[in-house]
């Protein structure tokens, strides 16, 4: 009973997290850590949180590199 009660609270925490702007590298990276975090033994959720961590933050990064290389196009010119 309680472990039901710890995975549903963690699921609740885990969607609430998962803004609308960034839910597809969180959700994506969710379900990849999750089915590892299973196969490794049964770890899902723990799966799932770390994977939805990693995969917001390389979700970012991949937008900041595209800002960047917008920005670095934008401001070169031809002659």
């Amino acid at each position: 009973m309680n472990k039901q009660i710890v995975i549903a609270a963690l699921s609740s925490m885990l969607i609430a997290a998962a803004g609308s702007a960034n839910a597809a590298g969180c959700l994506k990276g969710a379900l990849v850590g999750g089915v590892a975090g299973h196969v490794a033994g049964h770890h899902a959720v723990v799966g799932a949180v770390g994977g939805c961590i990693v995969g917001h933050h390389m979700a970012k990064e991949k937008a900041k590199e595209r800002a960047m290389e917008a920005s670095q196009h934008s401001t070169v010119r031809p002659s």
